[in-house]
């Protein structure tokens, strides 16, 4: 093989399996760090591997380093979220291309993120942290969060454990759920819940590239979410056409966001909503690429590779961003309608002319949960077309006539045997794990507020549920904040110090 060889942190998914083979098409070796207790397997089919414990930083960036000189690597990137920091450091120790070492925990720590944005003029939800009940009463007294609310945890991944509260009595068993959930591969957990005000309009994402400082925003794409407390993603659609004036503000919006959080090479996936007047606020930024199959709706509806694009930054290359084709392409996530074992699952849409991809991961027999985070997804199928209205009108069709039989029964405990959904139990930060100061609280903000069904054994039937139904409507939603540390206290003027790898400052290339 030629060319140089590429390391993934993390090579579970299939986004990281896309990665890998856009690197073997060109003829180049994959490789990955992987954590100790990892009990994903690879999608793609590696060099090698090294193993380290990314609860330990420093420790895992000079193990990723000093395998990466070993082995003539030449980019270094993920698309797991809970590591881009980390890779971030890694970039930095071996000068390659990669996002600022110094802000790049801003990205991952959304107090951090909610304090960096505000301080850059990012419209963002207003948003206090609340470490025990009486911080989170003044929370909800506060009238700046008012009802709606968001209840979110400290730690965890695809929303969940975030809840939609919209009368007091709510609120404890929302910060129950949300402190029982926890952090993964290096993340640090805390009692801390957040209370953000709930941000009312319409959910988009900004799918962007940037090189050398410099982004290009790739598609909007409109979010389907389901309603009720527990917000779930049941689909993408773009590209969006929204009004020239509308989409320059967004564009604005999420450029200074990406700068805010240091995103200097890499891909960003940035929440945002618009509101009736047409003002975006700024739910949160991902320094990685979106999940959920956006990438795969890029290269059909757009004719953008991506995963192609990814590599070029990560070496240093001119990336190709310009898009191809004028197509249309969308996502349906598929969900079971209740808790349960799956006994009956039929009438699937079939790979074909316009349904380039329908990838299932449940199977009859599994345990299934009914949906209250984007890892209780059953599957997913895609379609594209030249005609934005003909392809959600096929998608809505497909949907429904997609038939799931459930006999209903308790799960076992989060974590145990048979169970479909995520929630990958984390190995807690090591006594020996660095904390960084947090950054003060921008002007003006308030004190404490954030800183940079059925009975067992009984037969369920019933039709998936397209998007556009009564139960199930696009609707904005927030997700969570990972990390709850007590605030510095001085003025707003204050900068926290720069991060070190090893007692020296690495320079962002």
């Amino acid at each position: 093989m030629t060319g140089p060889a590429v390391l993934l942190l993390d090579a579970a998914g299939p986004e990281s399996a896309a990665l890998a083979r856009a690197a073997a098409a060109r003829g180049q070796q994959v490789h990955a760090a992987t954590a100790e207790a990892a009990r994903r397997e690879p999608a793609a089919k590696l060099a090698g591997q090294v193993i380290t414990d990314f609860t330990r930083p420093d420790r895992a960036v000079e193990q990723i380093a000093a395998y990466a000189r070993r082995h003539g690597v030449g980019a270094v990137l993920t698309v797991n979220e809970y590591l881009t920091e980390l890779t971030s450091l890694v970039c930095a120790e071996l000068g390659l291309p990669g996002n600022d070492p110094h802000l790049a925990h801003a990205a991952r720590d959304k107090a951090a993120m909610a304090c960096v944005l505000a301080e850059a003029g990012v419209r963002i939800p207003y948003t206090r942290l609340a470490h025990d009940d009486g911080e989170l009463h003044d929370a909800l007294r506060d009238r700046r969060v008012g009802f709606p609310c968001v209840i979110k945890p400290a730690a965890g991944a695809s929303s969940a454990g975030v809840t939609v509260v919209t009368v007091l009595d709510e609120a404890a068993p929302a910060a129950d759920a949300a402190r029982s959930i926890h952090g993964t591969e290096g993340s640090e957990g805390g009692p801390g819940v957040i209370v953000q005000a709930y941000a009312a309009g319409t959910e988009y994402s900004v799918e962007s590239v940037t090189q050398d400082g410099a982004t290009t925003h790739l598609a909007i794409t409109r979010k389907a979410t389901t309603s009720g407390p527990c917000r779930v993603e049941t689909g993408h659609s773009l590209p969006v056409c929204l009004p020239p004036s509308t989409e320059a503000a967004v564009h604005r919006q999420v450029s200074t966001a990406i700068r805010a959080v240091g995103v200097r090479n890499g891909a960003s996936h940035t929440e945002v909503v618009i509101d009736p007047a047409g003002r975006c606020a700024v739910i949160e930024i991902a320094a990685r690429l979106g999940a959920g199959h956006i990438g795969t709706l890029l290269q059909h509806a757009l004719g953008i590779d991506v995963f192609a694009a990814l590599l070029d930054v990560a070496l240093g290359r001119p990336a190709a961003l310009t898009p191809t084709a004028r197509g249309h392409a969308t996502v349906r996530f598929i969900t079971s309608p209740h808790t349960g074992r799956l006994t009956s699952l039929s009438r699937l849409p079939e790979q074909g002319p316009g349904v380039p991809f329908v990838p299932w991961r449940a199977a009859v027999g599994d345990l299934v949960h009914a949906a209250t985070a984007n890892t209780d997804r059953l599957g997913c199928f895609v379609v594209t077309g030249s005609d934005a209205d003909e392809v959600e009108e096929r998608v809505d069709a497909l949907a429904r006539q997609i038939q799931i039989q459930v006999q209903v029964e308790p799960l076992p405990a989060a974590g145990g045997p048979g169970r479909v959904r995520s929630g990958r139990r984390v190995r807690r930060p090591s006594p020996d794990s660095s904390r960084r100061p947090r950054p003060p609280c921008p002007a003006g903000a308030a004190p404490g507020a954030a800183r940079p069904g059925a009975g067992p054994h009984r037969s369920a039937t019933a039709t998936a549920r397209p998007a556009s139904s009564p139960g199930c409507r696009r609707t904005p939603r927030t997700r969570y904040v990972r990390r709850s540390w007590p605030w510095p206290s001085g003025s707003s003027s204050q900068r926290p110090a720069p991060r070190t790898t090893r007692g020296r400052s690495p320079a962002p290339r």
